[in-house]
Order: C-alpha cells, then structure tokens, then sequence
C-alpha cells in the first residue's frame, strides 16, 4: 500500500494548500502558470512543505512532458540523458518540456554547468527544488537565468485542513470511524512539514487500525512518536533540529554539547558546507563584538572544508565549534541591525543630510553637496561631532554594547565622544 502522504499527494493548484503567495488568485507563480510563459525558477524551502508536488502538478496543467532527477542520485550523464529526451520531445511548435531536479543544492558546479546550455536556449524549463541558500548553493550563471521562490512552513490552518482531507477522502482512513479530539501533538511533532504530518498520522491510524473507533489525542499521538521516532522521521536524521541543538549548545556556551550534536550532523551525513555557514552566522550573530576573531574563525573555517571536505573537515569544524562556544557572547550587532531595518521601515528613505553627500560635479557642490562636512582627522583625536543622521531620527541610538570587556571599553569610548547624544 502506498504512504498515506502519496495517496493525498494533490493534482491541480485548487486542491494545493499553501504557498498563497505564489499560487494564490493573482499570485506571481500562478499566473506565469495560467499564461503558459512559465520561467525556468528554484522552489526554494523547508521539506515537506509541498516543492515537488508543485513541480508535478504544474507539468499536468500545461501538458507538458515531465522528467525528474534527484540530485543525489544522478550524475553529469544522467542530466545530458534527460536533455536529450527532452529534446526528442520538442517538436511542431510543442511547448518545453519540464525537467525537475530535486535537491539541486547538491549538484556539483560540473552538474549545473551541464544544464546552462539547454536552460538558456529553453531546451527546457528547469525546476529546481532545495532546502538550502541558493544564493550560496546555485552557480551564478544558473541563477541569474532562473527565478527564485520561496516557500513558507504550512500554518497551523493548513495542516488542520490536512489531517481532516485525509480522514474525509483517503481510501483507506474514510472507511473506519476515526475522530482527532486534539491537534496540538500532530502539529507541533510535524513542524510545518506536510510530508512529516502525514507519516504521523499514518503511524497513529495503523497502530490503532484494529480498534473500531480511534480518537486522537496529544497523549496517544506523543507516545507514539517517543517509540517509534525513525518512522515519522523518514530522512532518519532531524535535519533541523539537531542543527538547531547545535546552534543553542554554542549560544549557550556548552562545548561538550555543540560538539556531541556536531558529531550526530557529521555521522548522519549532512554537509559540511552547510555546518560551516551556521557557524558564520552564529560568530556574527551570537557573538560578534564581544569577540572579533570569532567571525575570523568561523570564515576560515568554512575555508578550510572547501579545500579539504570529508572525513578531514571533521577537525576544524570540531575546533571551530569549541572556540565558538567558549567565546563570551554579545548579539548588539545583530539587535543594531534589526533597529535600523525597523526605523527604514518605519520612516523610509529618508534624504542624506547635504554635508554628507558627494559631491563630484560643479553643479552638486554648488546645489551644497558636501558643504559643511568635516573631515574627521583634521580635527583632535580625529573625531567632531557633526550630524550623521538625518534630521528627523537625530540622536537615535541603535547599538546598544552589550555587558562583556571588549564592549565596555566601546561603551566608554562612545560616551566619551558622545557624551550624551546617544545614550551611552
């Protein structure tokens, strides 16, 4: 029998749930669909969240022949062979053939470089589905001839509508006398992963398929999940929950933990690449100017996977955890930031202050551009306090230094120069 998840695998974009922003009425995605001029794009987001579902429906819609690869799974010739059974395909004015390409993050640079060609000349419409950054993932050549979209965590509404469709319409669970008393357990063990939902479900209905009547509760639905974690869990290692443990270990400064859930990462296979850039975000994010160097290790860090990968990698990766979790930490980086996003948010692009412009032509310095601004090393300790800010948000402070040695002393040092336009 086929999982449950297959069975209520959705065929037309009225029966998709979610993702109303790109397939919604009016929607970007959906109306590229509805025109038939769809663009080669990635599908970018969590697992489980509906990527290669989309990808197949769209293909029935338009009709269009359909191929699929697994990134895992296929090589170089495995891509040329896709090519060129899409190639055979085109012919009368027929409209592209589609090929999906799950997982496009682990391809190689060789692997993407062998799909430019037949992307550009619209041999094929590529649909490209992955979990990670595309940004850091996809090569830019590829990229720049493929839009990128973003897919969200299904919501708690949606999951609902989930559970109820497929105790409604299943072939199998419509025929027995099953009632949900209580969600919270199915969607918090879930995730926003549809998929995941789905196995949990399944895994409560068969355990219980001998009783006449079954209701779920949150009591049967947790203890179920606690004896058999493997059979919800179908990738066998909790992707983002254990890099999320990691994450809390080093923010929390436990060396010993960020090291045992690095390990879980590094036996279950994840890629080091995708260690290293959490661990640059974390150095910045976590840490950041309670200790400088830490970015500094983390970025060689990531350096030093790309030149040597595994079973190596395993050991600077290891070093560079130990050092993260050891470092006082400080987040006024990433708080500054978020204020200053807040405050463009809020007041919009506001005019740069004329003294703060360039000032290249006649015509600009004549209009007052630059007029006024001192130059910092003409004047005693190489600071004046003129106005950087504009006008309206003047005295405005959005780094706040957080309570660790190096931060005290800039804390000291802005107070001094600052006295109390800032706060400090």
């Amino acid at each position: 029998m086929r999982p449950l998840a297959d069975r209520m695998r959705p065929k037309t974009l009225d029966d998709y749930l979610g993702q109303s922003k790109l397939v919604g009425p009016n929607a970007v995605l959906r109306t590229a669909i509805e025109s038939g001029r769809l663009p080669s794009f990635i599908l970018w987001g969590p697992p489980g969240v509906g990527k290669t579902t989309l990808a197949s429906i769209i293909a029935n819609q338009l009709n269009r022949p359909y191929f699929a690869l697994s990134a895992i799974a296929s090589g170089v010739k495995d891509i040329r062979e896709a090519i060129s059974k899409a190639e055979s395909k085109r012919f009368f004015g027929a409209p592209n053939p589609i090929l999906f390409i799950d997982e496009i993050h682990r391809f190689s640079k060789s692997q993407q470089d062998a799909l430019l060609g037949a992307v550009e000349k619209g041999t094929i419409t590529l649909i490209g589905a992955t979990t990670e950054n595309p940004s850091f993932e996809v090569i830019p050549a590829l990229l720049s001839r493929a839009q990128v979209y973003v897919l969200e965590h299904l919501g708690k509404h949606e999951l609902i509508s989930m559970v109820d469709k497929a105790l409604e319409k299943d072939e199998y669970l419509k025929e027995r006398n099953i009632t949900v008393q209580e969600y919270e357990a199915l969607l918090k063990f879930s995730g926003g992963d549809g998929r995941k939902l789905y196995n949990i479900l399944e895994l409560v209905c068969n355990y219980s398929e001998e009783k006449e009547e079954l209701v779920i509760t949150n009591e049967l639905v947790t203890s179920l999940i606690q004896e058999n974690m493997a059979i919800y869990d179908k990738s066998g290692e909790a992707h983002y929950d254990i890099i999320s443990a990691f994450i809390k270990s080093v923010r929390g400064s436990d060396p010993n933990a960020a090291v045992y859930w690095l390990a879980r990462m590094v036996d279950g296979g994840e890629d080091v690449k995708f260690i290293a850039r959490r661990m640059i975000i974390l150095a910045s994010e976590d840490i950041g100017l309670a200790n400088p160097n830490a970015l500094l290790m983390a970025t060689t860090c990531m350096n030093a996977c790309h030149a040597i990968g595994l079973p190596e990698a395993r050991i600077p990766l290891s070093q560079t955890a130990i050092y993260l979790a050891n470092s006082p930490k400080s987040n006024s980086a990433y708080a500054a930031i978020g204020k200053a996003l807040s405050a463009v948010e809020e007041h919009g692009h506001l005019p740069v202050p004329l003294h703060l412009r360039n000032s290249p032509t006649k015509l600009m310095k004549e209009l007052g551009y630059g007029k006024e601004y001192q130059y910092s090393h003409d004047y005693k300790d190489n600071f004046t306090d003129q106005e950087f800010l504009p006008e309206s948000i003047s005295g405005t402070s959005f780094f706040d230094p957080a309570q660790n040695q190096q931060e005290e002393k800039q804390r000291a040092y802005l107070k001094k120069l600052w006295r109390d336009k800032y706060g400090y």
